[in-house]
């Protein structure tokens, strides 16, 4: 592949301008959709005491959130494939937005838990549909770039929610935060104006292969590639959501760290995360979307006692840039290669489901984690650090011997039924 060296700058430059367009409207629905998620990390410690709960009650939250985002990807993925990407991504964000909103008014703990489920159905929607539609609008060169731009939406997101955390929550408590999370909903009024269908999609519609029933012939079909994607997607959710989502309540229960403290921790350890998922992304065009995935794993594991035991907060926040350098790093090859993993006809379905059932299977992650810390008299750093340190070597192990379809034509296989199983 002699294009497979590109370097940033060159793979941006070979897109147009409504390729980057698509580009742009992915990376901003999938970044405030994690917005969304992660402005409740934030403030676990404060709903709890609202409501008379203790933090692991409130880890549910997260837990049904992460569980039902497979629904989310199976419906949101269904309709894309039958009816286009464009729509139907539309139509999720606002979906979340208002689910967002109302979660500022929710009553009662209850009432909370059962919104963030409905809002783990949109937000399992946004990522397949979004990544889908942006890999089949962009040349085959351009998608190690791209991939690790559009996966690091979840960081941007989240450094988002640590800068509002920083700047407004003093002023507009929790309550305040959701109310924020609505703000995704204006990104539609973009992508209907300026985001064009995929070119990929509407071929398979000349071809009459975008049919009812379609992704259950597909699993059929690639049943083991399938099963590989889910067991791959578990240990890259465990990767993340254990060393991100109960780091927030570690600086403040274990480190007593202040809300202004822990909001620019966040803000260093994203950036770090961004940069880490556009240059592992951008690697990856050149080493190899396998061989990428293992190196940043197994580089994150040096970083986890500077991470987990430091006790300034200058070298927590070292720490925390290194390791998810690493960890966004490796999530930054996803959706390239879930994509060119992909049986073609269910593009829209089956990078978002597979990668959805695996945060099904990592849901228990923050109650788990909780748990294992009250069992160690609070001591978050111990759950921290194993939890980081397993999951680096199993991801190693898991990509390192799975397969690889880099620089996949999409193009080509558009009117197939489906993709070699493998």
């Amino acid at each position: 592949m002699a294009e497979a060296g590109l370097g940033a700058r060159a793979q941006w430059r070979a897109l147009d301008s409504a390729q980057r367009n698509v580009v742009a409207a992915s990376f901003l629905g999938w970044m405030l959709d994690a917005f969304d998620y992660f402005l409740l990390v934030f403030v676990v410690h404060d709903i709890a005491q609202e409501f008379g709960a203790s933090v692991v009650d409130v880890t549910l939250a997260m837990l049904l959130t992460l569980a039902m985002r497979p629904l989310g990807a199976l419906i949101f993925g269904i309709l894309a494939d039958r009816y286009g990407r464009r729509p139907i991504l539309m139509i999720d964000i606002v979906l979340y937005s208002v689910i967002e909103l109302a979660s500022a008014f929710a009553p009662s703990l209850a009432m909370l838990l059962i919104l963030r489920a409905l809002f783990g159905v949109a937000m399992g929607g946004e990522w397949g549909v979004g990544a889908s539609l942006t890999m089949e609008s962009i040349p085959a060169k351009s998608r190690g770039l791209v991939s690790g731009l559009l996966q690091e939406g979840y960081a941007a997101g989240y450094l988002l929610a640590a800068l509002v955390f920083f700047a407004l929550y003093p002023l507009i408590g929790w309550r305040g935060m959701f109310v924020a999370g609505a703000a995704p909903a204006l990104l539609v009024l973009f992508i209907r104006a300026r985001v064009p269908e995929s070119p990929v999609w509407q071929a398979g519609v000349r071809a009459g292969v975008h049919k009812a029933g379609r992704i259950w012939h597909a699993i059929a079909g690639n049943w083991r590639r399938f099963l590989y994607a889910i067991v791959l997607m578990t240990a890259f959710n465990f990767f993340s959501h254990g060393t991100q989502d109960l780091y927030p309540t570690f600086l403040r229960e274990q480190r007593g760290l202040s809300s202004n403290a822990v909001g620019l921790i966040a803000v260093v350890y994203n950036v770090g995360a961004l940069i880490g998922g556009i240059f592992f992304g951008t690697l990856s065009q050149r080493l190899g979307r396998r061989r990428t995935i293992v190196l940043a794993a197994l580089l994150a594991i040096p970083m986890v006692p500077l991470w987990a035991f430091s006790a300034t907060p200058v070298l927590i926040a070292v720490g925390a840039f290194l390791i998810q350098f690493m960890v966004q790093g490796a999530w930054g090859v996803v959706p390239a290669h879930l994509n060119e993993l992909s049986p073609p006809t269910v593009r829209g379905t089956f990078p978002g489901f597979t990668y959805q059932l695996g945060n099904l299977l990592a849901a228990g992650n923050a109650t788990i984690q909780a748990q294992i810390a009250a069992q160690h008299g609070g001591n978050y750093a111990i759950a921290l650090a194993g939890t980081a340190i397993i999951v680096a070597l199993v991801l190693a192990v898991l990509a390192g011997f799975g397969p690889e379809a880099r620089e996949i034509s999409f193009e080509d296989t558009a009117a197939e039924e489906g993709a070699p199983s493998g």
